[in-house]
């Protein structure tokens, strides 16, 4: 039953590790066909690259904590962007060095109309937290909730990563999309062990049945 239930086991996991690799194939490929948009009205693909225009409204910045860019200690910025429609957008800026201290830092913010190019991520709830998601002006993970009260409404649910443009800083942040070949090993990797499970418990079988009937034997004998 042992045996059985690791080949099951195995079964189960190296097909979802093989519908997994299915689906990272089909996001790698709708990224690579992306659009570039400027100041799109309708929803963005993920992986879209946007072109925004608009005022960022530097009083309602926050800052991701905990990011590392070439060994140094720091925070990724989150301010939110009106575009000349009047629609929100929270915009990634990119990584400031901070070091240890807890102190918010101090960053320039354009308060003239700015021009910015970046990629957009959908939102996802994706992220482990340990504790409260929010700590003063610190976010453990990007979310769209410490706005919902200071900005009217987002356009979409989502933000977007900066790479270009005014008021950008240092670019740290990647996709974090792992290949379809890791999975499709994974999946290989487990449909191995289902099959080492079947065959130790075939052997095991034949093996153990000789000396239950040699057991049973010197049992009659006994009588």
């Amino acid at each position: 039953m042992f045996w059985l239930l690791l080949a099951l086991l195995g079964g189960f996991l190296g097909a979802w590790q093989w519908e997994r690799a299915e689906t990272k194939q089909a996001a790698t490929a709708s990224r690579e066909n992306a659009p570039a948009l400027i100041n799109p009205r309708t929803a963005p693909a993920e992986g879209a690259e946007l072109t925004l225009n608009g005022e960022y409204m530097p009083e309602h910045t926050f800052f991701l904590d905990n990011r590392i860019l070439d060994g140094r200690l720091g925070v990724a910025v989150l301010t939110p962007l009106k575009d000349k429609f009047g629609h929100y957008w929270l915009i990634q800026r990119g990584f400031v060095e901070t070091g240890t201290t807890r102190t918010p830092p101090r960053v320039a913010t354009p308060e003239q109309a700015v021009t910015l190019t970046g990629e957009w991520q959908p939102a996802n709830e994706d992220g482990l937290l340990f504790g409260p998601n929010v700590e003063g002006r610190r976010l453990q993970n990007i979310s769209l909730a410490p706005w919902q009260d200071a900005v009217p409404d987002f356009r979409y649910q989502g933000w977007v990563h900066a790479q270009t443009g005014d008021g950008v800083f240092a670019t740290w942040w990647q996709a974090n999309v792992m290949p379809a070949s890791r999975h499709l090993a994974y999946a290989f990797q487990w449909w191995g062990l289902a099959l080492v499970a079947l065959i130790t418990m075939w052997v095991g079988r034949r093996y153990f049945q000789p000396n239950r009937k040699l057991h049973r034997g010197n049992n009659n004998d006994s009588r």
